[in-house]
């Protein structure tokens, strides 16, 4: 899966695009256009065909117009591709009261981001090393962290605990869109698959040599209906990332 990159384009065309301080239209701009429409444009694009197909040239083709029609209000890609992370980062919801506590607001938040993954899997594809600094992004970062202000973490632990669920997050719904594109990329489901190596395993499996894979794989294999399943390997791994927080806070605040 090839990375993309946030970032690249011009800092201050981006911020810029980004926070709207300037809106590039002009008397020579196609009537019914805007940077609003544009960007949904892109991310229809991204959704549907993925990042691969992404260029400025594919995005005016879905809006019906010519390519240079959207440089009146975008400066290029890298710009457009910025407001596109921004805007979908945008669809959280971030509703004030969550029961639970520091967990519950956790928990709330990493179920918010596996189903934003899971609408746009080329979100996947996009590096984390440098944030898209727009008013979405800023504004759920700001969120994400009050669900654990004032509960005895530093700053730096505030920010390392929402960047540990985050992430956890990340790569859970990685397997998950892998498990759901692995049947139209192989031409296989899951069940066909296991049925044609089932008659060579039967001949080849040896519970005597592999005592321990043999019993866990069954029982796993029976319990889940399956070899992996993506659902219970983001239910189990949240909980546990979450108990991890519970213990560090329990560090702070004995009564916690």
């Amino acid at each position: 899966m090839a990375v993309e990159y946030s970032g690249k384009g011009d800092p201050a065309r981006s911020l810029a695009l980004l926070w709207r301080t300037s809106e590039r239209t002009s008397r020579k701009g196609k009537p019914g256009l805007s940077v609003a429409r544009i960007v949904r444009a892109a991310i229809e694009v991204a959704d549907a065909e993925g990042l691969q197909t992404l260029s400025m040239r594919r995005v005016a083709e879905r809006l019906g117009v010519g390519t240079m029609s959207l440089y009146t209000y975008v400066p290029g890609k890298p710009e457009l591709f910025d407001v596109m992370l921004d805007q979908v980062y945008g669809e959280t919801a971030r509703p004030e009261h969550v029961p639970g506590g520091w967990r519950g607001r956790l928990e709330q938040i990493a179920r918010e981001n596996w189903a934003l993954y899971l609408r746009h899997p080329w979100l996947l594809q996009v590096a984390a090393s440098r944030p898209v600094l727009g008013p979405n992004f800023t504004a759920k970062y700001d969120y994400e962290l009050r669900a654990v202000d004032g509960i005895g973490l530093s700053d730096l632990e505030m920010d390392s605990v929402i960047t540990l669920v985050t992430g956890f997050v990340h790569g859970a719904a990685r397997g998950a869109v892998e498990a759901a594109q692995v049947e139209s990329l192989t031409g296989l489901s899951d069940e066909q698959w296991w049925a044609a190596h089932a008659p060579f395993l039967n001949r080849i499996a040896d519970s005597d040599r592999y005592p321990v894979a043999s019993r866990v794989g069954q029982a796993a294999g029976e319990a889940l209906n399956a070899a992996y399943s993506p659902e219970h390997a983001f239910e189990f791994g949240l909980q546990r990332v979450l108990d991890g927080i519970a213990a560090l806070i329990g560090q702070r605040d004995p009564a916690a």
